[in-house]
C-alpha cells in the first residue's frame, strides 16, 4: 500500500525557489446561529466533545443513544466542510506557478486526490481497528501521539464509525495548497508542501449505487441520511528540500459529522 501511495502522490524532482509562503487556516469564526450546511463554509473550531459517559445522567434516553454515538473530536483542527472560492484560486495558482515549475513537473491534483481517498480508507481502517503502531509510515508520529488517547477511549460503536470506504466517497476536494519553510538550519533551507483535504463520505452509498437507487443531490440535509453523512480532514505534508527524499504523511485526521456542528451552533 506505501509503493501505490507513493505511485499516485509522486516524489519530489527538482529544487525549490523561495517565492511563495503558506496562509495558516483560519482558526475560528464569528458565531451565529445556522441550521442549514450552507453556512458552515468557515473552517469551525469545536470543543474538544466530551465523551458519552459525562453526559448520560443529564439527558433523556434518545438524548444519551445520540451522544453515545457521537464521535468526539479526534485532533486539535479547525472543522472545513465547504470549499473556499478565494483558497480554490490560490490553490490553483500555487500548483500552477510554484508547485509544477520548481518540485515536480508531473505533479497532477487528480492524482494525488487519488492517493489521497486510498490513503483515507488505510488510515481509516487501523484507527477503527487500534492499530496505531501500524501507520508509522502514513502518519506523523505526533499526530499518532495526539489521536491514541481519544482511540483508545472510544466505544465500539464509535470506531466503527471511523472507517471509511473509498466508494463511500461522493465529494472531495483540497481546501488549501501551502507551502513552508524551516530556516531552522542556516546551510540548509528546507521546503515542504502541505495539502488539506476534505472528503464528504455517505455509509452505504455504495451498496445503494448497487440496488440501483437514486441517490438525493441534498442527501446531506434530509434527516433520513443525516446520521450516515461524515466528513473528514486530512492534512498532507511532504519535503521538497534539494536532495531529499521524502513521501506524503499525514500530519491531521479528523472525522465528524456536519449534523454534530449545527446542533453545537443552536
Amino acid at each position: 500500500m506505501q509503493h501505490t501511495l507513493k505511485r499516485c502522490l509522486g516524489m519530489a524532482r527538482a529544487p525549490l525557489l523561495r517565492i511563495h509562503t503558506r496562509t495558516p487556516v483560519v482558526a475560528s469564526r464569528k458565531q451565529e446561529p445556522c441550521c442549514q450546511f450552507s453556512n458552515l463554509s468557515q473552517p469551525v473550531r469545536r470543543a474538544f466533545a466530551s465523551l458519552p459517559q459525562e453526559e448520560k445522567q443529564k439527558q433523556d434516553p434518545e438524548q444519551s443513544r445520540q451522544s453515545a454515538n457521537r464521535l468526539p473530536r479526534l485532533m486539535d483542527f479547525p472543522e472545513i466542510i465547504w470549499p473556499s472560492a478565494l483558497n480554490s484560486l490560490k490553490n490553483w495558482i500555487t500548483i500552477q506557478f510554484i508547485i509544477r515549475p520548481y518540485f515536480d513537473s508531473e505533479f497532477q491534483l487528480k492524482d494525488f486526490i487519488y492517493g489521497a481517498k486510498q490513503a483515507l480508507q488505510v488510515v481509516s481502517s487501523r484507527l477503527m481497528g487500534g492499530d496505531l503502531d501500524s501507520l508509522d509510515t502514513l502518519v506523523s508520529q505526533d499526530a499518532i501521539a495526539e489521536l491514541r488517547p481519544v482511540i483508545q477511549k472510544l466505544s465500539m460503536t464509535q470506531r466503527r464509525q471511523l472507517e471509511i470506504k473509498e466508494s463511500d466517497i461522493y465529494l472531495s476536494f483540497p481546501y488549501q495548497v501551502g507551502i513552508m519553510f524551516d530556516e531552522a538550519n542556516d546551510k540548509l533551507q528546507k521546503r515542504f508542501v502541505e495539502i488539506t483535504m476534505v472528503f464528504h463520505v455517505m455509509r452505504g452509498l455504495s451498496e445503494m449505487r448497487e440496488r440501483g437507487e437514486e441517490i438525493p443531490w441534498n442527501m446531506g440535509t434530509l434527516p433520513e441520511y443525516q446520521d450516515k453523512v461524515f466528513i473528514c480532514n486530512y492534512r498532507f505534508v511532504k519535503e521538497f528540500t534539494a536532495g531529499q527524499q521524502s513521501d506524503w504523511t499525514i500530519n491531521v485526521a479528523n472525522h465528524f459529522r456536519a449534523i454534530d456542528l449545527i446542533n453545537e451552533s443552536k
